[in-house]
């Protein structure tokens, strides 16, 4: 059985790297002027650091896929142009690609770099396929709204071509994500087909009744809330045998804006289910499930791939992702025999913990809190704050340890 591709994104040069320790085989990066998602802080990727990200995703033997999937005008055009040989010098291993100029492009500038056609193309059916590939692509990203069986028509029909489907994070109210909302909204100051979505979706919204200007009416369906078109994150984690049956190439996770832990918890629980099954190990759908109620998610659906959803696939009383577990530190390295953290959540001496390493999951105690300058003892660890821990047990692989608090919230 083919060993399908985990594809994690890669917002910054450090998830990058912890996408692959954690277990990616191919990461998926974009640029501040070619990329769907426009990022504002952190180590962004930049054309100054495009071959250092390349680099540093292939040193660790997995993938570098850059993304040029903005619909372009002839503006974007003529900058993709003047700045394919900075691309064609970074080499990475493919490029994803949803407008039809910039397809052309690099097929004329970059003719040694695969080419995969991104979601927002709506790639539905096999002919649609067959096309991409007389275009000579190599994978094509499948629509979100297919279903498994006709993911495995599709595969069928065209076995040549490698088929990518999103299977975990979050989904637009809009078709395949060509949404116009955020431009209209916005009065086009943020454009999503552009990198700049002010995801209008995730919006609480009131009703205003035409024949009483401005008298607002609460929308009242139920219990639930007004996020009418907020849908829930998707989740297939319990279904890679059947996407794995369907001949699914490659794994995708959404989640270039999301955190550091975010994609280093993901990846490691879709690891662990992807070798458990290669393995023909029995599944722990419940611990699955469990491990990514404690990653930030506005509720898990399946979307369309095993039927068409219903109302129960919105999330409509929130619309910012919630963790089931709070992210408390992250490890920097190593002082005076005590585990040097940067702090992103407020944790106390005597605290339960949960860290979870490449390799390991395990629940531990603080039993020690140092200022790293003065190195007197504190009872906490604030926000933002580097401190000295004393913990009572350590993972073998410490470089990349993260902790988190016990237990899933409601």
């Amino acid at each position: 059985m083919k060993r399908p591709e985990l594809l994690l994104p890669g917002g910054s040069l450090e998830k990058c790297k912890y996408a692959v320790k954690y277990g990616a085989d191919a990461v998926y990066f974009g640029t501040v002027d070619f990329s769907l998602r426009a990022l504002r802080k952190g180590e962004l990727i930049t054309d100054e650091n495009m071959k250092d990200c390349v680099n540093l995703i292939h040193s660790l033997g997995a993938k570098a896929y850059l993304t040029l999937n903005i619909y372009a005008y002839n503006s974007d055009i003529e900058k993709l142009i003047s700045k394919t040989d900075l691309i064609k010098d970074a080499n990475p291993d493919a490029v994803l690609i949803s407008d039809f100029g910039v397809l052309s492009v690099v097929k004329k500038h970059l003719p040694n770099i695969d080419i995969h056609i991104s979601t927002q193309t709506n790639t539905l059916n096999s002919e649609a396929v067959k096309f991409w590939q007389s275009a000579g692509v190599k994978r094509v990203v499948l629509a979100r709204e297919l279903s498994i069986s006709e993911i495995a028509k599709i595969k069928s029909d065209v076995p040549e071509m490698e088929l990518e489907v999103f299977v975990h994070g979050s989904q637009c109210v809009s078709f395949s994500g060509r949404c116009l909302l955020s431009d209209y909204m916005t009065n086009g100051q943020r454009q999503a087909n552009k990198g700049n979505c002010s995801q209008p979706c995730r919006w609480s919204y009131k009703l205003l009744e035409q024949t009483r200007p401005g008298e607002y009416y609460e929308i009242v369906e139920n219990e639930k809330g007004t996020h009418i078109l907020s849908p829930k994150d998707l989740a297939l984690i319990n279904y890679i045998p059947e996407l794995t049956d369907a001949g699914v190439d490659s794994f995708k996770i959404e989640g270039r804006t999301k955190s550091l832990y975010y994609v280093s918890a993901v990846a490691k629980t879709y690891r662990n289910a992807i070798d458990n099954f290669l393995a023909n190990k029995t599944q722990n759908k419940e611990e699955n499930l469990n491990q990514l109620a404690k990653i930030g998610n506005r509720g898990y659906t399946t979307g369309f791939y095993l039927h068409k959803p219903d109302s129960n696939g919105y999330s409509y009383d929130i619309s910012k992702g919630l963790a089931g577990a709070d992210f408390l530190c992250m490890f920097l390295g190593e002082q005076d025999g005590l585990i040097k953290v940067l702090t992103k959540n407020k944790f106390y001496k005597g605290d339960e913990v949960e860290i979870i390493s490449p390799d390991e999951i395990f629940t531990t105690k603080v039993l020690n809190v140092y200022n790293p300058d003065t190195k007197e003892e504190q009872d906490f660890s604030n926000t933002n704050y580097i401190s000295l821990i004393n913990f009572e047990k350590l993972p073998k692989d410490k470089e990349f340890a993260l902790v988190r608090t016990v237990g899933i919230k409601d």
